[in-house]
């Protein structure tokens, strides 16, 4: 379109609410009651097969209520690529797509890296271009030398 104006967003900084998706609790809740059938159905040993089922059901569970319970934060990139998660300055933020879903990844004060998943029931369409254009670049991975040495 050669007529089109192209708006920029670059002077406003994205806000998004990190936020508990319902869709990867139910999904974790899945996947633990699908590894203890797994497990019921395999050839293993019913005397061992019943612990271990009851143990991988345990673990989604313990995953899934993980995940509801992570407290709501604000993330907050800026048109200079500076990040702040709940008005802490965060380091190394990237962030990567997989499909309609988005995995931020950052440095906290501490240097522990901290992660959050983005899934299309907490951000929805207009706010994934949003992080789209307001994330920072990914580095190109490094040329390979063209010739043996």
């Amino acid at each position: 379109m050669p007529h089109s104006t192209r708006s920029s967003s670059t002077s406003a900084p994205c806000r998004l609410e990190r936020r508990a998706s319902p869709l990867l609790t139910c999904t974790l809740l899945l996947i633990g009651l699908a590894a203890s059938f797994a497990v019921l159905a395999s050839e293993m040993p019913r005397a061992a097969a019943w612990p271990l089922a009851l143990a991988a059901l345990a673990y989604g569970a313990w995953l899934a209520r993980r995940e509801g319970r992570k407290p709501a934060a604000e993330l907050v990139i800026a048109a200079d690529g500076r990040a702040t998660v709940d008005g802490r300055q965060v380091d190394a933020i990237s962030v990567r797509w997989r499909g309609p879903a988005a995995f931020v990844q950052w440095r906290d004060d501490d240097g522990r890296r901290c992660r959050h998943v983005f899934l299309p029931d907490t951000l929805p369409a207009a706010r994934r271009r949003e992080l789209r254009l307001a994330a920072p670049a990914a580095r190109p991975a490094r040329r390979a030398a063209s010739m043996a040495p």
